[in-house]
């Protein structure tokens, strides 16, 4: 089978989610005899036209010139040109800048569209008005043009059947459990490597950190909550212009090497996880395959993952007493952190992952 994987800003992984997915399943499918081409940026670092069996594509992104706008360009032309080399699947990973383009392919070329919703981007309260109807407007294209969806959770698949009467196949995002945790590395952020709560997340307001960083204030405990996420958002700034004069909460920036991020996971006292629009986020699995005790936000999303394998909190108070009463709970945390790992491992591998696509593409091109 001939693979295009579209919407992403390349492989190998240097900025997200969907860049190590594309990264991850393409592997696996090479492995098991498939063709997979996978589009790049031009301005992508890596400039060879292979790596690791999968068929680079370099395709021109002018981002540098128009911005955000550039995206739309970049995924007509991705797609455009998948279309011309006749492959058996176009697997679109994200819908914002691409559906549009979705038009502009003929009817039995779509019949070979796959579309991973990814998360309710309209939703994000980063964008304005006038993007968030455009998402909404590409979403609704999205669904009614595409062969199949994806959606990585119960909770985004059921919104897709109750919005749209479409349904869509449920496939989770993948992840690693076999990870060597590097305790040394922790020394780069904090010194107290035992003495520390945890949230990683891009700092916007549906991530809910502000709830978290008042909540975890309340609570009074003798433990610093570390910040990690990008400092340049206007939400960036407010939370950092607030809480400055805490000593105990203290924003680190934005952290890319995943060993780092591992190593502050497992070892921290909690991890917050707030995020409340996607669907089954990449850094909550991460966190469950290393063992991390995990506060999540209470939300279909994240229970459909963790199930009752975590402590939810919905606002500022609940987060004030989760974080006291962590001695008291310690014991039910571990035995959470390790059913959560046990469930990584049976159900989150990234071959599972790849041959579940494998399946649906398979139903895709015999309909």
């Amino acid at each position: 089978m001939k693979i295009a994987i579209i919407g992403t800003r390349g492989i190998p992984n240097r900025y997200g989610g969907f860049e190590q997915f594309a990264e991850m399943v393409s592997k696996q499918w090479i492995e098991d005899g498939h063709e997979v081409i996978c589009y790049n940026p031009k301005d992508h670092e890596y400039q060879e036209n292979i790596y690791q069996g999968v068929e680079i594509r370099h395709i021109y992104c002018p981002e540098n010139r128009i911005g955000a706008a550039a995206n739309f360009i970049y995924d007509y032309l991705c797609l455009r040109d998948a279309v011309r080399s006749k492959c058996d699947i176009y697997l679109e990973l994200g819908y914002q800048s691409s559906a549009f383009s979705f038009y502009l392919i003929n009817k039995k070329e779509r019949k070979k569209l796959v579309t991973n919703m990814d998360g309710m981007e309209w939703m994000r309260s980063k964008w304005s008005s006038t993007t968030k109807r455009i998402t909404k407007f590409a979403e609704k294209c999205a669904v009614k043009l595409s062969a199949c969806l994806v959606s990585d959770n119960d909770g985004i698949a059921d919104y897709y059947k109750s919005e749209y009467g479409r349904e869509s196949s449920v496939i989770a995002y993948g992840c690693d459990a076999d990870i060597v945790i590097n305790k040394a590395l922790i020394g780069d952020v904090i010194e107290d490597a035992m003495n520390f709560d945890l949230v990683i997340a891009r700092l916007e307001p549906e991530n809910n950190v502000e709830m978290i960083i008042d909540g975890f204030l309340n609570s009074r405990v003798d433990r610093t909550l570390i910040i990690v996420g990008g400092l340049m958002t206007k939400h960036a700034q407010y939370l950092t212009n607030k809480f400055r004069s805490y000593e105990r909460v203290k924003f680190v920036g934005a952290i890319y090497k995943k060993p780092t991020l591992d190593a502050l996971r497992h070892y921290c006292s909690l991890y917050y996880h707030g995020h409340s629009v996607g669907g089954t986020n990449p850094s909550l699995l991460e966190a469950m395959a290393v063992k991390a005790r995990i506060v999540a936000h209470n939300n279909q999303f994240n229970k459909a993952v963790l199930s009752d394998n975590a402590f939810y909190f919905e606002d500022v108070e609940s987060v004030a007493k989760i974080s006291k009463s962590f001695e008291q709970q310690e014991n039910a945390l571990n035995e959470f952190k390790d059913k959560n790992y046990e469930l990584i491992k049976v159900e989150y591998t990234w071959k599972k992952i790849a041959d579940k696509y494998i399946k649906l593409f398979n139903k895709v091109a015999e309909s």
